[in-house]
């Protein structure tokens, strides 16, 4: 058993420990709600440009824009993959990453190369330890994303698909150019509550358009064909809606990827709150667990004493009585 200094330095470490993941566990709490603010603060404009292209989409006569347009062979397929920038958030990294992986892998089996884009500290830090090549990666963000944010890796993700993989686009370092791609997905981390985040994969290009204006789930292709959609009122439109709906794909693409940024803050600071209260309440039984052997070797160290004590005067007692 150990001693009794070793015990009580261990307990001294344990304590320091659970304050610092005590600390965590309430600013990631506090970051939810401001979290779950900015989802709900960006869903009406998502909404809206969703509700706004169901209406071009209605009114379009020919949709034939390349964002629409499924390539004949398509060969390299951008992956966009959503990490945090911070550690201790338990599985949160690990399980988007897994789902990107099966996801690349599934790409392969098709016949496609994957070309990987990253946002977030821990997902290029991944990529880049196992030697996995990086077209381009943004980090500094991941906690409290912006429109911009998101607006410069549209930018480069339109063009690249713009492009078609037999074309070339400037390489987002500048490093020179670098080849196009047929189809863009987005890996991300969706909220649903407090206690689950689950990983989603969302394909952004091609648009897959029909001619209701219906849903939208933060993430699900925009359009819905169902014969009992509600009568939509009649627009005119200036200049046409082939036109418009040219200027407004690419902005729907960048709110489905600032959305996916949203939703991937909330459930990073939900998932490093619920890592955080666990290793807090294992601080505590621990802490508890090593105060009960301190405790028990304290109390064998005062019996041991008692005994030595004891047995002194008892032996000064016999040396008494033979003198």
């Amino acid at each position: 058993m150990a001693s009794l200094r070793e015990l009580r330095s261990r307990i001294r470490g344990v304590n320091s420990i659970k304050k610092i993941t005590k600390a965590q566990e309430l600013i990631a709490t506090s970051r939810i709600s401001k979290a779950q603010a900015r989802v709900a603060a960006a869903k009406p404009y998502a909404e809206e440009i969703t509700k706004v292209l169901g209406e071009l989409a209605n009114a379009s006569q020919n949709l034939t824009h390349p964002l629409l347009t499924e390539r004949a062979e398509p060969r390299r397929a951008a992956v966009l993959v959503i990490t945090s920038d911070s550690g201790m958030a338990g599985g949160y990294n690990s399980n988007v990453l897994k789902r990107a992986e099966e996801l690349m892998h599934t790409l392969r089996g098709e016949g496609k190369e994957p070309v990987i884009y990253v946002m977030g500290s821990k997902g290029i830090t991944y990529y880049t330890f196992r030697n996995r090549p990086l077209v381009a990666a943004w980090h500094g963000f991941s906690q409290q994303p912006k429109y911009t944010d998101a607006s410069e890796a549209c930018h480069h993700l339109v063009d690249a698909f713009m492009a078609g993989a037999d074309g070339q686009v400037p390489a987002p370092d500048g490093s020179g150019e670098i080849a196009g791609v047929d189809e863009l997905h987005i890996v991300y981390t969706r909220f649903v509550s407090m206690l689950t985040q689950t990983p989603e994969v969302r394909r952004l290009a091609p648009i897959q358009v029909s001619y209701v204006d219906e849903n939208f789930d933060m993430g699900e292709d925009f359009v819905s064909d169902s014969p009992t959609a509600d009568v939509h009122a009649q627009y005119e439109f200036e200049p046409d809606a082939d036109v418009l709906l040219a200027a407004l794909l690419p902005k729907y693409i960048n709110t489905r990827i600032y959305s996916s940024l949203l939703e991937a803050a909330a459930s990073e600071s939900a998932a490093r709150r619920t890592a955080m209260k666990a290793a807090t309440d294992n601080a505590n039984e621990l802490a508890t667990d090593l105060s009960r052997q301190a405790n028990s070797v304290r109390q064998a160290q005062i019996t041991q004493e008692i005994s030595e004590i004891v047995g002194g005067v008892n032996a000064l007692a016999s040396s008494s009585d033979r003198d």
